[in-house]
């Protein structure tokens, strides 16, 4: 065991000291120590109760014979983050949730991880720690929310809280009606409750084969979760027995089958980021050239909020995961061979699995579109690629060209678009909030919603360097790479230049002569950096393009 290297022989006496002054046994120190990282805190509404799933995988865990030791790991709230300077330090906190738990684990030598996130970043940066590490380990989250419900008997989510903002601003809804939507857009613990970044990833983590079937779909305050928990626990055991670990798990053929399942499910164009940053922990390269072609042959079978009206619960009562994978088995788009951390392959994880509400997940042979929900654009203004969740664009913005209203930074946007300066068929352009340039790459939720909440997002569209929630719905283009800090196209677009927009084709222009642009490229000079001191400048310098999965170099 890997942790023999801290318990056994004379040489180690120190080690073992230390370990008997935390309480422990002899008898349970020759046991297997397995590492519980739980991102248990108090300022996360997806993490407050993940105290109590602690407990729960570390009694399963003690269950199969194992000893269980637990140690933390951080996560912002990027809804509370949203629309001031906290949201430059949600995206790279990945990079810290993944240093930090690689140093806690091999530091202290486990034997196998449980980990315990449920949140937009902390989600991702386990799994990139769980490649690194190596040991037998598997996932289980704090799961989501419940949709809330108005005064007046209608659901409602946090995507529809940040969109009642704009309608205030509008005019269409009084202090009241915005009043209802804060009071119950989040009525329980859980990550928020439509198929936005965290539940996104919590749901990749099951296809991927890193979680036990539920892990993205229980709701949090079920008590299924917590019975999920204790098998994730014992489940670990089986792994660390059998020495299945992450890498044997997380293969390329597993990520193939994890975006074949984001094209179905219809999930955050986070996952655009996430996904190609964990496989290269992993050793695997994903080209975003790949997701265009994984969504031409994949149906988008599921529309949760924000793309439309139903929410995880939803889906959970309809089979899950579990139940969008069997549909696509019927059109041979999954590696069902893969392992995962059942100690089984997909397909036998599979079988006996249906799908048993067609209205929430559609048969693959009905589903709401051919192609899968992201898509990547490309174009001179975007060399190195974009990402639009189609799925959630109006028809009507499928494709589109208007004049570049552009801002150099999001603050500027937001004034422009309650002061009523943008006007329909406009093309938003918002910069220098990339990954570099932002620094940290900022969620623009705020904008995008306050444009839907305005009655524009049927004809505006709005593109940036930056990234969007995955409660972001519309014609909103982010990732555009290379970002405006690093000399991408999108730095010398000038107000009134024509965009054309579509995302069919995967096309985007700037109808800017090359001539032009080289003209205007001569005159360019790179803003001073926004931060020059701390960890955001740090990360600034380290960081690489949206396209490659904004790495740490």
């Amino acid at each position: 065991m890997n942790s023999d290297n801290i318990k056994i022989g004379a040489g180690r006496a120190p080690n073992r000291s230390l370990l008997y002054a935390l309480g422990y046994t002899k008898e349970e120190l020759e046991r297997p120590l397995v590492g519980i990282v739980s991102s248990h805190n108090e300022i996360v509404p997806g993490h407050m109760h993940l105290d109590k799933i602690a407990e729960a995988v570390k009694a399963g865990v003690r269950a199969a014979g194992g000893t269980p030791v637990m140690f933390p790991a951080i996560a912002v709230c990027d809804g509370i983050a949203m629309g001031h300077e906290g949201m430059k330090y949600s995206l790279v906190t990945r990079e810290l949730i993944a240093d930090s738990t690689e140093a806690m684990a091999l530091a202290h030598q486990f034997d196998g991880l449980v980990m315990i996130p449920n949140c937009d970043k902390n989600v991702p940066g386990l799994l990139m720690a769980a490649a690194r590490v190596n040991v037998p380990t598997i996932f289980v989250s704090g799961g989501p929310m419940l949709a809330g419900k108005l005064a007046d008997g209608r659901h409602t989510c946090l995507s529809h809280m940040f969109e009642a903002v704009g309608a205030y601003h509008a005019g269409t809804i009084d202090e009241g009606g915005l009043l209802d939507y804060e009071e119950n857009a989040c009525p329980t613990c859980g990550s928020c409750s439509g198929m936005y970044t965290a539940n996104s990833m919590n749901c990749l983590t099951e296809a991927i084969g890193m979680a036990l079937a539920g892990n993205g779909t229980i709701p949090a305050v079920h008590s299924a979760r917590l019975r999920l928990a204790k098998h994730a626990g014992m489940k670990v055991m089986e792994l660390i027995e059998k020495n299945i670990r992450p890498r044997d798990i997380m293969t390329a053929s597993a990520f193939h089958n994890a975006e074949t399942v984001d094209m179905a499910l219809g999930c955050s164009t986070n996952t655009m980021l996430h996904l190609p940053a964990i496989a290269h922990e992993a050793g695997v390269q994903i080209d975003l050239h790949e997701a265009n072609r994984i969504s031409a042959n994949t149906p988008n079978l599921c529309h949760l909020a924000p793309a439309g009206d139903t929410f995880m619960e939803y889906l959970d009562r309809a089979g899950g995961v579990a139940a969008v994978m069997k549909e696509l088995t019927k059109k041979n788009l999954l590696d069902t061979s893969c392992m995962t951390c059942t100690g089984k392959t997909l397909g036998e994880n599979l079988s006996g699995v249906v799908n048993r509400d067609e209205n929430i997940i559609r048969p693959a042979e009905a589903p709401y579109s051919e192609n899968g929900g992201i898509a990547v654009l490309w174009g001179n203004l975007a060399e190195g690629g974009c990402v639009v969740k189609q799925s959630a664009v109006a028809p009507e913005m499928m494709v589109h060209a208007g004049p570049a209203r552009v801002f150099d930074s999001e603050e500027e946007a937001i004034e422009a678009i309650y002061a009523k300066k943008i006007l329909p068929g406009d093309v938003v352009v918002i910069r220098y909030e990339g990954p570099k340039g932002g620094p940290g790459m900022r969620e623009m939720l705020n904008p995008t919603s306050a444009i839907c909440g305005m009655g524009l997002g049927e004809s505006v569209a709005l593109i940036t360097d930056g990234r969007f929630s995955g409660a972001t719905r519309g014609a909103s283009i982010g990732h555009v790479s290379p970002e405006a800090a690093s000399g991408g196209v999108i730095a010398l677009v000038e107000e009134g230049d024509r965009i054309e927009i579509d995302i069919p084709s995967g096309r985007i222009e700037l109808c800017v002569s090359p001539e032009e642009l080289a003209a205007r490229r001569e005159k360019w000079v790179c803003p001073e950096p926004k931060v020059k001191s701390g960890y955001l400048a740090r990360y600034a310098k380290l960081v690489s393009s949206a396209d490659q999965g904004a790495i740490l170099k």
